[in-house]
């Protein structure tokens, strides 16, 4: 099953690899890994692949490229960001929540020639021809604070354009946003020429924020989201368990109650929590598929299963009637 990325004839499958992992997110991923995990995922059916040149300094980008170059070109979609440029560097670099990383060091740089200078050398890593989906990314307060008014203008003034000209020109299919805030997505709606937002726990079990005007936006103006960090960066696959991540970093008090309660429902219907995070963001229309990040084969075949569990209609009346998802929230 596959959708169409807004009005553009880029489509994706439901489930896509999230490529951050392969990036040695947190821990060393091995090549006989990471080679393990892109087989599983093609055997599986999935034919989206999400990388960054952020992924490992570069890393990320190098493994998948170097996967899909085995493959038929016409048979999957890729998709890269720009907004950083990984400058190389003389010694071992700090790669920050990436370990044992390529010795660059990414410099944000939004403007028109920093986009294209960026696509040229997530080409050279890759080893592919084209890419079909470019973001740009992190342009949202999460990442950049108080700076991101500044350089929310700078990409507009200097990356979209570049983005929108090589769509226009088909040398990529369809354009658009990797963030955390949905509320960037929101302003960039409303003012650029976008196909999609892979938007990264955002909508998710714990946050249903969007419903309210950025998801009936992208429906108005056909813009597709696909659903990153559907687990919230861990907490809604580990469970509610002490040191559990949300957002990157260990959870707050409010966050691990809240993720209890949901887990308690879980267990009173005889349904994974895993499995509720990830078919819920899919039941919106406007969500055209999910990536789901992998550092092995076997955490590709848990994605799958947890996306084919069967979850009873009662169970989402019960989250809706215990106000732990929006009533208005579509559901499986």
């Amino acid at each position: 099953m596959s959708r169409c990325l807004g009005r553009s004839a880029v489509e994706i499958t439901r489930l896509g690899f999230g490529g951050a992992p392969l990036g040695n997110l947190f821990s060393v991923v091995s090549e006989r890994a990471a080679e393990e995990a892109l087989e599983t995922a093609w055997d599986a059916g999935w034919r989206y692949f999400d990388t960054a040149p952020l992924y490992g300094h570069g890393l990320g980008e190098q493994r998948i490229g170097r996967f899909l170059r085995g493959k038929p070109r016409n048979a999957y979609r890729l998709s890269t960001k720009i907004g950083r440029l990984l400058v190389p560097q003389s010694g071992k670099v700090d790669g920050g929540a990436y370990v044992e990383v390529p010795n660059a060091v990414p410099v944000y740089d939004y403007s028109r020639d920093g986009a294209l200078r960026s696509v040229e050398e997530s080409l050279a890593r890759l080893g592919l021809d084209r890419i079909d989906i470019l973001l740009i990314h992190d342009i949202d307060r999460f990442t950049h604070k108080e700076d991101q008014p500044r350089r929310f203008r700078e990409a507009m003034d200097g990356a979209y354009p570049a983005l929108a000209d090589l769509r226009a020109r088909g040398v990529v299919g369809a354009i658009g946003l990797g963030v955390n805030d949905w509320r960037v997505c929101e302003d960039f709606a409303r003012i650029a020429d976008v196909d999609c937002f892979l938007l990264a726990g955002r909508y998710t079990l714990l946050e249903q924020e969007p419903l309210t005007s950025l998801f009936p936006l992208c429906i108005g103006k056909n813009i597709s989201v696909i659903a990153g960090g559907v687990f919230n960066s861990g907490i809604l696959a580990t469970g509610p368990r002490p040191g559990a991540f949300y957002n990157y970093h260990p959870a707050p008090p409010a966050i691990l109650e809240r993720a209890t309660r949901l887990d308690h429902i879980c267990q009173a219907h005889g349904v994974a929590l895993a499995a509720a995070a990830l078919q819920f963001p899919l039941a919106h229309p406007a969500v055209a598929g999910a990536v789901v990040g992998a550092r092995k084969g076997e955490e590709v075949r848990s994605g799958q299963a947890l996306l084919d569990r069967a979850i009873p209609a009662a169970f989402w009346t019960d989250l809706k009637a215990q106000r732990l998802i929006a009533a208005d929230a579509p559901t499986p």
